[in-house]
């Protein structure tokens, strides 16, 4: 049975295919997704809240260690779940804590810089996220946004576009070449951040759709985990684009 195509990697229609060849007691659903991605939002706020609480209490390399101990463990953690989604049930927490602990550190360091001309910069970065994934929701909910195949086609080539702009740029900094408007706060690019973020929000709907179509189809019960993980991947990946957004705003002051 064909599924769909999610422009986020984590959750593709072969995944959802092989993982019905593993059916063992349960299935799916859109509830129990949710609620696991409620948990593992949980494990995200308390590891954001430890890294927060030692930046801000003077233990900096402390929570520098922690922050790259959530960069890299978090990638191998996803990289994990995504070539084998049956680990997602005990991978997905360790990734929300990891992920926690980068994401309390960057926002920290963000929060101070700008304490001055942009105070509480985080608190509204944070509102935005959940502002916008809760309107993508219903936008999905009541199809006033429907995941057709079209609409899939362009997310999927609008992000695989930025995934491969994000690594060239990564690559010329190895040598010492920097893109301007990839940092600055220039008209330029806070258009770009405002696209990126734009791309990120509507990845929203595709995984909605996938948790939707993954339950309707008799997706086994462990894939609730990997659902919840790979909705996850897009909420982190939207708040750290809009926590970019807001600093460059910032950075005009």
């Amino acid at each position: 049975m064909a599924l769909f195509e999610s422009s986020n990697p984590t959750l593709t229609q072969k995944i959802f295919n092989q993982s019905l060849d593993q059916q063992n007691a349960g299935t799916m659903t859109v509830r129990g997704t949710l609620g696991k991605f409620g948990f593992l939002m949980f494990m995200v706020l308390a590891g954001a809240a430890y890294t927060w609480y030692l930046y801000y209490n003077n233990q900096q390399q402390t929570m520098t260690i922690l922050m790259w101990v959530g960069l890299i463990g978090g990638l191998i953690t996803a990289l994990v779940i995504g070539f084998k989604p049956t680990m997602a049930p005990y991978l997905s927490p360790a990734y929300g804590i990891l992920e926690g602990f980068l994401l309390g550190a960057f926002s920290a360091v963000l929060n101070d810089a700008f304490a001055d001309n942009y105070p509480n910069l985080v608190i509204q970065a944070v509102g935005l996220t959940f502002g916008v994934a809760i309107a993508m929701f219903l936008l999905y909910s009541f199809r006033i946004i429907k995941a057709t195949e079209k609409f899939k086609s362009i997310i999927f080539t609008a992000t695989a576009g930025i995934a491969i702009f994000y690594l060239i740029t990564l690559v010329l900094s190895f040598f010492h070449i920097n893109i301007p408007f990839m940092y600055d706060s220039s008209a330029l690019g806070i258009g770009l951040s405002l696209f990126i973020v734009a791309i990120a929000a509507l990845n929203l709907i595709i995984d909605f759709d996938m948790i939707e179509k993954g339950s309707a189809m008799g997706a086994p019960k462990f894939m609730e985990w990997y659902g919840a993980f790979g909705l996850l991947v897009t909420i982190v990946w939207l708040y750290i684009e809009i926590l970019r957004l807001l600093s460059r705003f910032a950075g005009r002051k």
